[in-house]
């Protein structure tokens, strides 16, 4: 082997090693203990969801019966089904 390819060759296994080396340098200096912004729990994720939910449901249920009190009944087979749909959201958006 030549002199010239000794030297690339050493040349790029230094260099791959101090690559590595400050990867994992930097990858050290996170902390292990937790904070107060630390990410929530999957309980917490799951309770949060389902607020969510709830609240969302909540607000479909309130419009739904808004819109049958202005004249929409949406369990009928109604072949002019968006006509009085929109006429109730009419009437409701008056109020």
């Amino acid at each position: 082997m030549s002199q010239m390819n000794r030297r690339a060759i050493a040349t790029a296994i230094i260099a791959a090693a101090v690559s590595f080396g400050s990867v994992s340098v930097a990858f050290a200096q996170t902390t292990a203990t937790p904070d107060a912004s630390a990410a929530p729990t999957k309980a917490e994720k799951r309770a949060a969801h389902r607020q969510a939910r709830k609240a969302h449901r909540a607000a479909k249920n309130a419009e739904l019966s808004k819109l049958e009190k202005n004249g929409y009944n949406p369990g009928t087979n109604d072949p002019t089904y968006p006509n009085k749909l929109q006429a109730a959201e009419k009437k409701a958006g008056e109020k």
